[in-house]
């Protein structure tokens, strides 16, 4: 007997699922795309091309200044002052950023304030008063407050070198950068994890470090490398002061042989070849905390083990 008018559930039977159709999908022509891409090519060729032949560049020069003692010097003062600078301007944000999120109204008060200021003056600016300090304070020293005796002392003129000067403004500078940064990546947690934290017993200071900063660091890091690669040509600023950098000696040797726009050149290789590097490390340093991003939870947990009686 034919049942009819029940449905498939009712029956208890099913039907085969319908076979998949394949998709014979066309691309639409985009011939835009080509014809820019055509121009695109042609451009870079012609401008290569004018960059091999033209004589006016001395290849020879750039190739043998390359890997002169003067410039590999300059190289390494470069390279000493953005990993100095970035290190220290790193523990600058951290601790203005704690300020900043602190629940005394000085502390923030203090931190808004070297934010706002080291922010809102050019670098140029800080470089050259930092560079003439002793105009203000001739001397530094250790000892009894307001005027009371020395214990040790120093002339200023003696102790702010060119590259003591360059250090201190980069490094403060971008302590004022690297504040935002950090606080942004502290705010960017849930409140609720540093609420259950606090509820097991845990300090500040244990909460910041094993709970909030492990899961920050996604959001530091990205900008953080940015900002290593930018102080990374920030360093150039450095020749208004002869801070003895890649761009100054590359200066002082264009105004010896007139070579000026191939010493560019060289320094300017330089530079990418350091950015290069860096941005290399950046990818990595990003896709380990990306990979490790899943990890975190498990890791918050573990660190909040040991303070509450049983698995959080």
């Amino acid at each position: 007997m034919e049942v009819t008018g029940i449905p498939e559930a009712a029956t208890g039977t099913r039907t085969a699922p319908e076979p998949h159709l394949p998709i014979d999908a066309i691309r639409p022509p985009r011939p835009g795309r080509w014809v820019a891409a055509g121009v695109a090519v042609l451009v870079m060729v012609w401008l290569l091309y004018t960059i091999i032949v033209n004589e006016n560049l001395h290849w020879d020069v750039i190739a043998e200044y390359l890997t002169d003692g003067r410039i590999l010097g300059g190289l390494w003062v470069t390279i000493q002052l953005t990993v100095l600078s970035m290190a220290i301007g790193l523990a600058l944000g951290v601790l203005a950023a704690v300020m900043q999120l602190s629940g005394s109204p000085v502390l923030r008060a203090a931190s808004g304030l070297y934010t706002w200021f080291f922010r809102g003056t050019p670098l140029l600016v800080q470089l050259i008063f930092w560079f003439n300090i002793g105009l203000v304070f001739p001397s530094f020293g250790i000892g009894v407050p307001f005027d009371g005796p020395k214990l040790v002392e120093w002339q200023a003129n003696e102790l702010i070198t060119p590259f003591t000067a360059a250090l201190l403004g980069l490094a403060i500078n971008e302590g004022a950068y690297m504040a935002e940064i950090v606080r942004a990546g502290i705010r960017s947690v849930d409140p609720g994890q540093r609420e259950a934290a606090e509820a097991l017993g845990m300090t500040h200071r244990q909460v910041l470090r094993r709970v909030v900063l492990p899961q920050a660091m996604r959001v530091i890091i990205p900008p953080t490398g940015n900002q290593f690669i930018s102080m990374l040509k920030t360093t150039s600023m450095v020749s208004v002061i002869a801070g003895a950098e890649l761009l100054t000696v590359s200066q002082r040797i264009y105004l010896g042989n007139f070579e000026v726009i191939a010493m560019l050149i060289v320094a300017s290789v330089w530079y990418i070849v350091l950015t290069t590097i860096a941005s290399i490390g950046q990818h990595f340093i990003e896709k380990r905390f990306e990979r490790g991003h899943h990890a975190l939870r498990t890791r918050v947990r573990r660190n909040l083990r040991p303070f509450g009686k049983g698995s959080v």
